[in-house]
């Protein structure tokens, strides 16, 4: 009995850490939210897929971060094939129940090959954005338009810094 009395003051002592420790962690998963984007584009000689699943930690009911990966692939027939990979991190600050602001960074890097007929040059490279965004939330969704602060027209891979949106995290 005397070698167990340390071992049950010590369970004495360590059951309600325990216990708060299975709390906390439930609650994390509880405030986690996942969502994200895909994307099919078709036309004449084109084709576009984009999948980008995301997730974001709800502080509280205003305040959210959160982190998302991107791969996107287009290929344009006889002109070019462009594989699109990053990742991006986000602040969501919720500032009534429908308005919702956000501020987004995000690292994309770009692999654009030509057709060999085409004298062009093969491109890789890094393209930064900086999103600063404002939508209408309901529920679990988000609309709304995200400026681009860093947008460069000649070294951008996206075609204007003003962009809409739609969030979904669930």
């Amino acid at each position: 009995m005397c070698k167990l009395k340390p071992l049950v003051i010590l369970f004495l002592v360590l059951s309600p850490l325990i216990g708060k420790a299975q709390d906390d962690t439930t609650s994390f998963w509880k405030t986690l939210k996942y969502g994200g984007s895909f994307g099919l584009n078709f036309s004449d000689g084109f084709f576009g897929a984009t999948l980008a699943p995301s997730a974001i930690y709800e502080f509280d009911s205003n305040f959210a971060l959160g982190a998302g990966l991107n791969f996107t692939y287009n290929t344009q027939k006889d002109i070019s094939k462009t594989t699109i990979l990053g990742a991006n991190i986000i602040g969501l600050y919720n500032v009534l129940p429908t308005l919702q602001i956000s501020a987004e960074f995000e690292q994309l890097n770009v692999n654009r090959r030509f057709d060999s007929n085409l004298e062009f040059p093969n491109e890789n490279f890094w393209s930064p954005a900086l999103f600063f965004g404002a939508g209408f939330r309901n529920g679990s969704v988000t609309f709304g338009l995200r400026y681009n602060v860093l947008f460069d027209e000649d070294d951008s891979i996206y075609a204007d810094p003003l962009i809409p949106f739609i969030r979904v995290y669930f």
